[in-house]
Formats: structure tokens, sequence, C-alpha cells
């Protein structure tokens, strides 16, 4: 039983969110990635997240889940930070 215990709070450190973080999850495999905060104000973002709500809802069990594969997502991130470091 402590094994479990243990192993449970070692999964538990594994996916905490960062603060100032959030997740989402992408593509078929539901892949997670981890953002900084900042992402949310930017357009190309909301748009994302507009079309999460209008494909998913607001009720997924699994959080954020973004309607589109992880390599449009990846391209997407880094046309952000690009940008963003402008």
């Amino acid at each position: 039983m402590e094994k479990n215990a243990h192993r449970d709070e070692e999964v538990k450190r594994k996916y905490k969110t960062p603060k100032s973080h959030f997740v989402v999850y992408v593509g078929e495999e539901l892949r997670r990635f981890v953002l900084h905060i900042s992402y949310l104000k930017n357009p190309c973002f909301q748009k994302l997240l507009e079309e999460a709500a209008q494909e998913f809802g607001f009720q997924s069990p699994k959080g954020i889940v973004l309607p589109c594969d992880e390599c449009t997502f990846q391209k997407v991130i880094h046309f952000i930070s690009s940008r963003s470091s402008d």
C-alpha cells in the first residue's frame, strides 16, 4: 500500500502545473502542453480557444482540448513566441 501511495505522489509531482502556467491537450493522442498564461492574451491563441469551445464546449473532463494536430499547434506556438520577442 505504501508503495502505491509513493508512486501516486511521484505522478502528481510530475504533472503538477507550474505557477503562472496552464495545460492544454492537443492532437489525437491528447499530448499535454504546459504554457505560460501570457499566451491567453494572444489573438491567435484566443482563436484556438474559441474553436475548442465550439467543438468541445467548456465541460471537457480532460481540461482544455484544442482542435488541431500537434504539428499545427507547435507552429502556432512558435509563431506566437517569435512575435512576442520582437
